[in-house]
């Protein structure tokens, strides 16, 4: 579980805030993607990914858990069996939140949350890890050369401490 986040709450209660965040997952899973406001989309986000992370898994215990938070049985049946079949090869970012712009009455920054609908795939993780595993090598071949450029005037500074003796 993230840890509490400080400062004022969403609702004003903590209770109130672990209600708002099970509403907005409830109407997430519901209509696929909510427009709410930026602040309550980025505290949705680990709450929902969460869930679906659970619906994967599809025990009892795990159903039981979503259940604690979605109330409503339709909404958990159809994240059970509709969304998280879906996801089952992504290894998680089930969401993706987009801004849009301000709110027309109080201009606050609105963005919209939605479950990823792209397939998946796993060759595209594979480019990543291998993009990533040859920077960390060229990284690695910088630095003994830096080092040997160095060596040299460490032996020198030993020999010209010698030659004063």
């Amino acid at each position: 579980m993230p840890a509490p986040t400080k400062g004022a709450r969403l609702g004003g209660s903590p209770a109130h805030e672990r209600m708002i965040i099970a509403g907005l997952a409830t109407e997430l899973f519901r209509h696929g993607r909510i427009t709410t406001t930026e602040t309550k989309a980025k505290r949705l986000r680990p709450h929902a990914e969460r869930l679906i992370t659970q619906a994967k898994k599809g025990d009892l215990a795990s159903r039981r858990r979503v259940m604690q938070t979605v109330r409503d049985k339709g909404v958990v049946y159809e994240l059970f069996e509709e969304i998280a079949p879906t996801f089952s090869e992504r290894p998680g970012g089930y969401t993706r939140i987009t801004k849009v712009g301000p709110r027309k009455g109080d201009n606050a920054p609105m963005a919209v949350i939605e479950l990823v609908t792209e397939e998946y795939s796993a060759k595209q993780s594979v480019v990543k890890e291998a993009e990533g595993a040859a920077k960390n090598a060229s990284k690695a071949d910088e630095k003994p050369a830096a080092e040997e450029s160095t060596a040299p005037r460490r032996e020198e500074a030993a020999t010209a401490g010698e030659d004063d003796a």
